[in-house]
């Protein structure tokens, strides 16, 4: 299963960093490597990947505060804290962070392959069991793999991103989806452009979805964007 698992390693211990990168890639997993917190920040924010491997004790930026980052931008993906710490406290503060493992170095190899086969292979069922193709909104149905908005016998064939965005709305329904969330998902980077690009794209999706008063798509003040159906 490990062939197209894609793997951010954020370690700073550049020989044990070494060993894990050339480890994890000879059993089959795609693996780009960051040296620091803020370094595997900026990776995260340009890819997808299936699991973070994050060091704890790292300059420029910590593991801990790496996690709370990332958990702004994203709610979903997995991580694995490696550290050389062993303190109930230290874990604790991972686990309320939202790791799903933690390992203590010195670590067995095999044993950090079978735990991030567990997690992946956990988090892609979920996902799976939450999946939804096809979502009723209001008198619309959006067909996710389609890409279309029916409403009757009227059908709005949506672009690339705005069949993305409209996801996201969709799968946030009746919550607040944050901005950076959505700008790192579907523009890869939340510049002041792209931010502005996805305003103009909200704007269409209000249009698109006007015929029924019960939807509202609205601004929520320096968060993000809400599709409301009542």
């Amino acid at each position: 299963m490990n062939t197209k698992i894609a793997v951010l390693l954020v370690e700073d211990d550049i020989n044990l960093g070494s060993l894990l990168c050339e480890f994890l890639s000879v059993k089959g997993f795609s693996v780009d490597q960051a040296f620091n917190g803020a370094e595997g920040f900026e990776q995260f924010s340009k890819k997808k990947f299936d699991i973070c491997l994050i060091d704890v004790m790292m300059p420029k930026m910590d593991g801990f505060t790496l996690a709370k980052k990332i958990r702004t931008i994203d709610k979903g993906t997995p991580f694995l804290f490696l550290t050389a710490k062993s303190m109930l406290d230290d874990k604790i503060e991972g686990f309320k962070l939202g790791a799903d493992d933690y390992v203590t170095k010195p670590f067995s190899m095999e044993e950090l392959i079978l735990r991030v086969n567990a997690i992946v292979k956990r988090t892609k069922k979920m996902e799976e069991e939450n999946y939804q193709g096809t979502f009723e909104i209001g008198c619309y149905t959006f067909n996710y793999e389609k890409r279309i908005l029916a409403a009757g016998n009227k059908e709005q064939k949506l672009t690339q991103k705005e069949n993305e965005l409209l996801n996201l709305l969709c799968i946030n329904k009746n919550k607040v989806l944050e901005r950076s969330e959505a700008l790192t998902r579907i523009w890869k980077d939340d510049n002041y452009f792209n931010s502005r690009s996805m305003d103009v794209y909200i704007t269409k999706l209000r249009g698109y979805l006007k015929q029924d008063e019960s939807i509202e798509l609205v601004n929520v003040h320096g968060t993000g964007y809400k599709l409301f159906v009542k």
